[in-house]
């Protein structure tokens, strides 16, 4: 089982760690709200114990990004001196499963932690939907209306982005940025991408779902 620690007390962090390990976990440690990020983005773990007070970033801006925008589904238990109901919803509300006030017994925690790790990753995170479109990040599935729909990497990518911002229009240059960063691809490219997509996504259907903005961008509509 693997913990991800983000404390910004070392101490605190080394001894939930050496306590851990004998208990046969491994552990990382974030000593902010960034680090977490960066190491959530590149890892995987069953289980995050995330203090609130930190630095940066702290412990419930930190876990809205990663269940808003990184569509993190791991458990995480918060860690806090914060014993208030106000600190208690926030944290609930913010994505987070459990909560466990400091001092506390380093059993306590293990058993919280293991009682976590056997519900496994939560389901109700990250599947982005409008109208009738759904499409999961993790998994990468696609689907209209429950019928599933295969796409490139670069059609997933330009959906996704559409999907966040709907029913926003999202600008040509967003798209670029998005998709393909600073490497630019040749004019026509995007255009051709977004073809592919509507034809992909509005087969076998009357309403077309993607929409062409001349001089603006692309949206999708209801």
């Amino acid at each position: 089982m693997r913990v991800l620690v983000v404390e910004d007390n070392h101490k605190i962090s080394e001894t939930i760690a050496d306590y851990l390990e004998l208990e046969g976990m491994e552990t990382d440690f974030a000593f902010h709200g960034e680090a977490a990020l960066a190491l959530v983005a590149d890892n995987h773990y069953d289980v995050i114990i995330m203090d609130i007070m930190m630095p940066r970033a702290d412990g419930i801006t930190t876990v809205q990004t990663l269940r808003q925008e990184l569509f993190c589904n791991t458990p995480i238990l918060f860690l806090t001196a914060k014993d208030g109901l106000d600190s208690k919803v926030a944290a609930f509300n913010a994505g987070g499963d459990d909560y466990l006030l400091k001092p506390f017994a380093m059993e306590e925690l293990t058993l919280r932690l293991k009682a976590l790790a056997s519900r496994g990753p939560r389901q109700d995170i990250g599947t982005l939907t409008y109208a009738d479109i759904a499409l999961n990040p993790q998994t990468e599935e696609v689907s209209r209306a429950g019928q599933p729909i295969k796409l490139s990497r670069i059609q997933f990518k330009i959906l996704r982005l559409l999907l966040r911002q709907a029913p926003a229009v999202v600008s040509r240059q967003e798209v670029i940025d998005a998709v393909w960063g600073e490497d630019a691809p040749p004019s026509d490219a995007l255009r051709s991408h977004v073809y592919s997509l509507r034809n992909a996504l509005d087969k076998g259907f009357e309403t077309s779902r993607l929409e062409t903005i001349h001089g603006k961008g692309y949206r999708l509509k209801s």
